[in-house]
């Protein structure tokens, strides 16, 4: 692809050769000859003017005395996610159903959707328009799947399950799963039925091996653009905001509400009952006690304090040490002094 084509896809102002050929597009650290790079920040420039690579994106302004051939977009970053969309667009089956796959027969699968191998669809599911299922996927009676959705192999989604659009579902994930709930009687624990359903809103990808449960009543929802990272875990009747991000093998139990935009780093745990405030951030390892409202703010630590806070602290526990040997040189200082005291009586 030449560099004035690209430089028209993107919009961009070239600076350079524009008969240049393009033939693929990567981070400076691996570019080859004929590939396309960005430059997220001025400080890699050196690195980027030493790299392979046949041409550079920069941020608005040409870079003066780069020897490269240079674009010149808005957001750099953006534009090299665009030219990996182009140049990596990944072949799609055609649209039908496979012999191999089995539709109950009250199922409905549009015409345009793409049904593969060894895929189950139980009594009264619904598939949109444009969806891909890939082998092994299982979909329960009566859950619906919305348009373009693509769900990755052996992706299971239980009874009662609503889908929207162009939603993308990772392999091994679980969408519907039974809540973990029971309670203790006689020294037995009794399970309690999970009859409710989820909810995964529009522009939602959840990543590989995943768990989201169904809700004991009512739903488990997933709002509208929120991505979930491979091996998290989303317990019954939690509800998750608009653009949130979860990140992975975090853990989110029963019954807590996240609001929108709200960012979990990886390992946090967050316990029942939870309410966190639109545009939070839990940080990696966190844990966050029953019952506890987080009002907008960054939070750390376990259990969870606010960030300042939380950094505060941790600079007083590598010094604790040192503050234990002036105590007890201290103690051993009073000790003294009273013993001395004593003898002076």
């Amino acid at each position: 692809m030449k560099l004035s084509e690209i430089a028209r896809l993107l919009g961009g102002r070239l600076h350079g050769d524009p008969d240049a050929e393009i033939t693929g597009v990567s981070g400076i650290e691996d570019a080859r000859p004929g590939d396309i790079t960005y430059l997220l920040k001025p400080s890699l420039q050196e690195q980027a003017e030493g790299s392979a690579a046949a041409c550079v994106i920069v941020k608005e302004a040409f870079l003066p005395g780069f020897k490269k051939n240079q674009l010149a977009v808005d957001d750099p970053q953006l534009a090299f996610v665009r030219l990996l969309e182009h140049f990596h667009a990944a072949g799609r089956p055609p649209a039908g159903i496979s012999d191999l796959a089995f539709i109950s027969g009250g199922a409905e699968v549009d015409s345009q959707a793409t049904v593969l191998p060894f895929v189950f669809i139980g009594e009264g599911a619904r598939i949109g328009a444009g969806s891909l299922l890939y082998p092994g996927v299982s979909v329960g009676a009566g859950s619906k799947i919305g348009r373009d959705c693509t769900l990755h192999p052996n992706v299971t989604v239980r009874e009662g399950v609503t889908i929207g659009d162009r939603v993308g579902i990772h392999a091994g994930s679980v969408i519907g799963s039974d809540g973990f709930g029971y309670i203790m009687r006689e020294g037995r624990h009794i399970k309690i039925p999970q009859v409710g359903g989820v909810v995964i809103e529009d522009d939602v990808e959840i990543g590989a091996c995943a768990t989201i449960d169904r809700a004991t009543t009512g739903n488990t929802v997933i709002g509208r653009g929120a991505k979930i990272d491979n091996l998290v875990q989303i317990a019954h009747n939690v509800k998750i905001g608009a653009g949130c991000i979860i990140v992975a093998q975090a853990g989110i139990a029963g019954s807590s509400t996240l609001g929108n935009y709200v960012i979990v780093a990886g390992q946090a745990g967050i316990a029942d009952h939870v309410r966190i405030e639109d545009g939070s951030v839990v940080g990696a390892n966190s844990g966050v006690m029953p019952n506890t409202r987080l009002s907008k703010g960054a939070y750390a630590g376990s259990p969870v304090l606010p960030h300042r806070q939380w950094l505060k602290a941790m600079s007083l526990t590598a010094r604790l040490p040192e503050m234990n040997k002036a105590m007890q040189d201290l103690e051993k200082r009073l000790s003294e002094l009273e013993r001395r005291f004593l003898r002076e009586e």
